[in-house]
């Protein structure tokens, strides 16, 4: 059965956005980009937000920049043509190699799930992926923690005083002291 996976990069105080509506505190360096260049090519479908989608929408004409690097025009080969799946109330289209999703997340996960392919079905944006977490489709949680406090913001855990237990199988220091953490579900 293909995998649920949730990736972000957090603060050390558990937040992916800050008070301020900011993450430029989450900027990755070469060897952080590395690793997401790495992570997206082990995903069949990306799941997402409406807010997340449209952050990421930068991507759909962003190889049009003649300075870009080779490791970013790596990201947009990947990035652009991966199918996604947009959650959202307000968007009546979407753009690139997207679809408005047609019912729940469980139920767009159960249809994902059902489908051939190996590939993940990553998971993007705080509530959207709370819903996930509360309904126990997250397979494998996949953060990378930065070194500063942010006080306040959007949290990357939902605050649901449910338990989950989880194993440890991966960690992995950059040399900007962010550090990856890989844990499964235990189920």
């Amino acid at each position: 059965m293909r995998r649920v996976t949730c990736s972000m990069g957090v603060s050390l105080d558990g937040y992916i956005v800050g008070p301020d509506g900011g993450f430029d505190w989450s900027g990755p360096d070469e060897e952080v980009f590395r690793f997401w260049i790495d992570d997206i090519r082990g995903v069949d479908v990306h799941l997402m937000g409406r807010r997340l989608y449209e952050t990421m929408l930068y991507w759909e004409t962003a190889d049009r920049d003649p300075s870009l690097d080779a490791p970013t025009r790596e990201w947009i080969s990947l990035w652009n043509p991966l199918p996604k799946v947009v959650f959202s109330t307000t968007l009546t289209e979407v753009r690139g190699n997207a679809r408005l999703a047609s019912g729940t997340v469980a139920e767009e996960i159960g249809r994902l799930r059902a489908e051939p392919g190996g590939g993940e079905i990553a998971i993007g944006g705080a509530t959207l992926a709370a819903e996930a977490a509360a309904a126990g489709l997250i397979d494998e949680y996949r953060t990378v923690v930065h070194p500063v406090l942010v006080g306040g913001g959007v949290p990357f855990f939902p605050r649901d005083e449910r338990r989950v237990d989880l194993e440890l199988v991966e960690s992995r220091t950059f040399g900007s002291k962010a550090v990856l953490l890989r844990h499964r579900v235990v189920r």
